[in-house]
């Protein structure tokens, strides 16, 4: 446990702030972000567990938990995030508890694995065209003799010899081509997570289901779930999954309820709605395994 506690300032206070500050600090859109969000919600601390879960719709607050939880845990982060003139002021008047965020901690956003995503895409893409190219070459080297004029004609030559004295695979290969393997957006951004989770660390996980069908979900709800049992790490994590929903001992804190409270998973409303449909359908499903 790195965090036992996150507190918000309060409604009182965000009054008297914003009283004592000008107009000018506030933006173009006439936004006080991160003002507002949660005394509606009446949420003024997170009591943390080694998973806690925060739920709930657009507009909820759990990304901006998040991102202020990071801010004055000072946590690393990649991507940009939504912020206002006001937000350094807001994490300035939030307070936690516990031993606080080691090194390598961190706020993983949805954002980071599409970039990642994107990264390995463009390198593939990059690997296919040059072994186009290669296979071109190869196929005119084997049309065309080569004869050595000269010392410096030997590389040249070489690679003739290269191309006639085998297949196109291997001459692609002799000119340094490694095969980079082909993932699916899911399998790509499930590698993310592997790498760049280590131990001993606290990690907030933004929407970390992005990307990723229900396979692979099942495959980062276990992965995660050692991290916590076995490699001394704790989560917080941002998500609609039911599958990190039900990860083992999570705190559930239910945004969308007035006040939020923590909730069992299985209280939370889509969760009830998922299992109405489910339900309804049963005979269907029922009558697939026969």
């Amino acid at each position: 446990m790195y965090l036992d506690a996150f507190r918000l300032p309060g409604e009182g206070w965000e009054g008297r702030f914003l009283a004592d500050n000008p107009e000018s600090k506030r933006t173009c859109y006439g936004s006080y972000y991160p003002f507002g969000i949660f005394p509606p919600r009446q949420l003024s601390e997170v009591s943390c567990a080694p998973v806690t879960i925060l739920y709930g719709g657009n507009g909820s607050g759990k990304s901006t938990l998040l991102s202020l939880m990071a801010q004055v845990l000072g946590v690393e982060r990649g991507a940009p995030f939504n912020r206002s003139a006001f937000f350094d002021d807001f994490a300035a008047a939030c307070r936690w508890k516990g031993a606080g965020a080691p090194k390598g901690s961190r706020l993983i956003a949805s954002d980071d694995v599409f970039d990642f995503v994107l990264d390995l895409r463009s390198l593939n893409d990059g690997v296919e065209r040059r072994r186009g190219e290669l296979l071109e070459e190869y196929a005119k080297r084997r049309r065309t003799p080569y004869q050595l004029r000269s010392l410096e004609d030997l590389e040249e030559l070489r690679r003739s010899n290269a191309a006639k004295s085998g297949t196109g695979s291997r001459f692609v290969k002799r000119e340094g081509m490694v095969d980079t393997p082909e993932r699916s957006n899911g399998e790509s951004a499930l590698l993310y997570f592997t790498e760049h989770i280590k131990e001993n660390a606290l990690y907030l996980l933004d929407e970390p289901e992005n990307s990723m069908a229900v396979g692979f979900q099942l495959q980062l709800r276990q992965f995660l779930a050692d991290s916590v049992r076995f490699f001394g790490c704790q989560l917080v994590i941002a998500t609609h999954s039911p599958f990190l929903l039900s990860l083992p001992g999570a705190r559930v804190y239910d945004l969308d309820s007035r006040p939020a409270t923590v909730k069992p998973w299985t209280e939370l409303e889509n969760m009830r709605a998922y299992y109405q449909f489910f339900k309804e359908h049963r005979a269907a499903f029922e009558g697939a395994e026969s």
